[in-house]
């Protein structure tokens, strides 16, 4: 592999269209350019909502590849389209193998692809794992800024699942201005939780740290619930626990039952998106059979189109849209190249001619 940013080296197929030269950025790379600019990716991500609200997108469902084999095991497609002035298109491939922790190696692993809006080709194959918990952290974040505009910032969070999702979050939180007298943690692995209070505590995190028994406690203590967790299904049934009408981030999903939705405001990044797989909102779609329960898209929310009220629980779902991965993986390959550290890989596509 060897670097190379110059243009000129593209190779022209004869009919002036170049094919562009084909990139590896590693999970290093990746972090060197997101740590430290969070604000910059909440931004991004919000401008990417934007643009998918205005039609600018393209965002298929997602493909689960399953194994009858490995039940708790997945590799997730997505497809999507970025349009706008840096418009590109790709894919994200990633992995959900939960027994990996036992190994002692992350439960996901990911690459992002980004074709060529023009040729289609691919140019770049980037470390993916970094990118989709950025921008998962940086979806929560914005959510959690904009549903809470019109009240008091809750001052106690509580984090039910503590892994790399929850880290991200809590990192994107602080960075964008939230900060907290109590922190929370409730996790079935007590290995877990444990290694997420050390990691707070090891980072001078304001505020409290307290590792709870049972979740009613961690939700009842908390204004600010974050659901990253691996369930498949709902485990949370309780809608009594909700009754002091907290923010809840339910990034994983599949967390609570749908009596609890029934009482909620819920918002959701994508309706057709978040209503699939047997979601929490699926189930209450499919239990009531209409959509009547949700109260708009997050893209609402920021357009002013959709207001939230103050006396209830908010539950923001988000199933998670390719482009946001597009928009910050294109972000990470442009810096990577304006800093002359792309690694390209020389001759990838070699039949350029197609007679020889």
């Amino acid at each position: 592999m060897t670097t190379d940013t110059n243009p000129e080296t593209n190779t022209s197929t004869g009919t002036g269209t170049v094919v562009p030269p084909f990139s590896v950025i590693s999970g290093a790379q990746v972090q060197r350019v997101l740590q430290g600019h969070e604000k910059h990716i909440v931004e991004l991500v919000e401008a990417t909502y934007l643009l998918h609200g205005r039609g600018q997108t393209i965002n298929p469902p997602s493909y689960f590849l399953r194994f009858p084999d490995r039940p708790g095991s997945r590799i997730i497609a997505l497809p999507a389209s970025l349009g706008g002035p840096d418009g590109v298109d790709g894919l994200k491939w990633i992995s959900s193998f939960p027994h990996n922790v036992e190994a002692g190696i992350p439960r996901a692993s990911a690459v992002l692809i980004l074709n060529d809006h023009e040729t289609g080709y691919p140019f770049a194959c980037l470390e993916s794992s970094i990118i989709s918990a950025s921008r998962t952290a940086a979806s929560a974040a914005l959510a959690a800024d904009h549903l809470t505009r019109h009240t008091t910032r809750p001052t106690r969070i509580g984090f039910f699942g503590t892994g790399l999702i929850a880290r991200y979050i809590h990192t994107y939180l602080s960075a964008t201005g939230w900060a907290f007298d109590e922190i929370g943690i409730h996790d079935l692995s007590p290995d877990s939780a444990a290694g997420f209070r050390q990691y707070l505590e090891e980072h001078s995190t304001p505020g409290r740290v307290t590792v709870h028994d049972s979740a009613e406690e961690l939700i009842r203590g908390s204004g600010l619930v974050v659901f990253a967790t691996i369930a498949g299904q709902p485990h949370v049934t309780e809608p009594g626990w909700f009754s002091h009408h907290p923010l809840v981030l339910h990034v994983s999903l599949r967390d609570l039952a749908p009596e609890i939705l029934l009482e909620s405001t819920n918002i959701v990044d994508d309706v057709e998106h978040c209503l699939k797989a047997d979601t929490s909102p699926h189930l209450v779609e499919q239990l009531t059979g209409n959509r009547d329960f949700l109260g708009g898209t997050l893209e609402d929310v920021i357009s002013r189109r959709v207001g939230i009220p103050g006396d209830r629980t908010v539950v923001f779902s988000p199933f998670g849209l390719g482009v946001l991965d597009l928009a910050v993986g294109k972000y990470v390959y442009d810096e990577t190249a304006r800093a002359g550290d792309l690694h390209t890989v020389e001759d990838f596509f070699h039949e350029r001619r197609r007679h020889g």
